[in-house]
């Protein structure tokens, strides 16, 4: 048996490709039947954004980009239509714009008990199908707990920071690959996939990069 294909990417829990390139890359993992090995980093789309943000996503997108709210709807239809073919429900009626930070400290506390991939999947559709708050460390532990975490634990973590310098280092390691959106997938630490591409895309690299494992596994 040959080894997995590594794959690190960056993403943002409130990042609307970011769930979308998600379903994508699995389909394309479904499609060729390419051992995988996924692991998920940080990327803060907004840093400055208050953990109770008093808006909605449309007015947060209209104030930040500097659009018409108009434009912005169209924006957000348009995701949301294209959520809907890969088989999410986006609710945007529901979502609560918030501070990411804590919902990153709580995968990196997922990662270190072997449960990140979970933790990642249940964060996305908190935010964009159930309405969920993700910023919040109390709803944050709720949610941790929902999944069979000790909530008391999690809690302790989140309010001291645990995993804070892991977040950070996540974020410099974007820096130094110049990455400047997400999703973006680092396949075996040499080929880049910026964006929510269509899984035929996803497919054809991981291919490549298999094929290039088992010649040198063969070599």
């Amino acid at each position: 048996m040959s080894e997995p294909v590594r794959v690190s990417v960056w993403s943002d829990v409130q990042c609307p490709w970011c769930y979308i390139g998600k379903r994508r890359f699995e389909q394309a993992v479904a499609d060729t039947g390419v051992d995988v090995e996924v692991e998920y980093h940080s990327f803060e789309l907004s840093p400055d954004t208050p953990v109770d943000y008093d808006g909605t996503p449309a007015q947060f997108l209209a104030d930040r980009k500097g659009l018409p709210m108009a434009q912005v709807e169209q924006m957000i239809d348009r995701v949301t239509d294209i959520a809907a073919s890969v088989g999410l429900e986006y609710d945007y009626a529901h979502m609560h714009q918030t501070n990411t930070v804590k919902a990153h400290e709580l995968l990196h506390y997922a990662k270190a008990r072997g449960r990140q991939a979970e933790m990642k999947e249940a964060l996305l559709r908190a935010y964009f199908v159930d309405g969920a708050h993700v910023g919040r460390v109390s709803d944050l532990a709720d949610l941790a707990a929902g999944l069979g975490f000790d909530r008391a634990d999690v809690l302790a973590a989140l309010e001291a920071g645990t995993y804070a310098a892991a977040v950070k280092a996540d974020v410099a390691q974007a820096e130094a690959y110049g990455i400047r959106g997400v999703p973006f997938y680092v396949i075996e630490g040499k080929y880049g996939v910026s964006g929510a591409q269509e899984p035929a895309t996803f497919a054809q690299v991981l291919q490549t990069v298999a094929a290039e494992k088992s010649g040198q596994a063969l070599a």
